[in-house]
């Protein structure tokens, strides 16, 4: 495998497929380096070992001391997935309290090759910063699957994690590097 990919996921239930979708990846040739937000890792906090078997690094939710080697290869993509609406607007915000948010906020100004899908509720979907977080991180250069070709939200306590669509997500990331395919 010569690209890399960082995948990221919020604590969403989406990320408890993150498995299959690394197994996926590695099947399009892809070496995967795995990042969660806290509560993410929290949630998936029995397997993260296995995670780490499976991508061959660690799994990272944390930003490493200054005096740590950094443990994971280049990104040469990234793909924030699922992305909360919380991780969408600190992002957009620049609050970089969270590894992967910091990472994918510098990744913009590296001009790293970039895609999020969201996953949120419609009732999250109304607030008025969720629309302009979008539309910041698009204007970015980053990839926003959201809505038609995307993630569409679900009404509140109605989501079907299994619908999720990790397939697209993966398709977009291969496009962001050959706008040909």
């Amino acid at each position: 495998m010569t690209r890399t990919l960082y995948l990221f996921g919020s604590a969403a239930p989406p990320v408890f497929d993150v498995a299959r979708v690394i197994e996926d990846a590695h099947s399009r040739e892809w070496d995967v380096c795995l990042g969660l937000t806290p509560t993410a890792a929290r949630w998936l906090g029995d397997s993260v070992s296995s995670l780490e078997a499976l991508t061959g690094h660690p799994v990272r939710w944390e930003y490493k001391l200054p005096s740590e080697p950094d443990v994971w290869p280049k990104a040469d993509a990234i793909l924030v997935a699922p992305a909360t609406f919380n991780t969408v607007n600190a992002w957009a915000l620049g609050l970089t309290d969270r590894f992967i948010v910091g990472v994918v906020a510098e990744g913009i100004g590296k001009s790293i090759p970039m895609a999020v899908m969201p996953c949120v509720n419609a009732a999250y979907a109304q607030h008025p910063q969720f629309d302009r977080s979008l539309g910041t991180l698009s204007q970015a250069g980053v990839r926003v699957l959201y809505g038609e070709g995307g993630f569409v939200p679900n009404q509140p306590g109605q989501g079907r994690p299994e619908a999720y669509p990790w397939e697209r997500a993966l398709d977009t990331v291969e496009e962001l590097l050959d706008p040909k395919s």
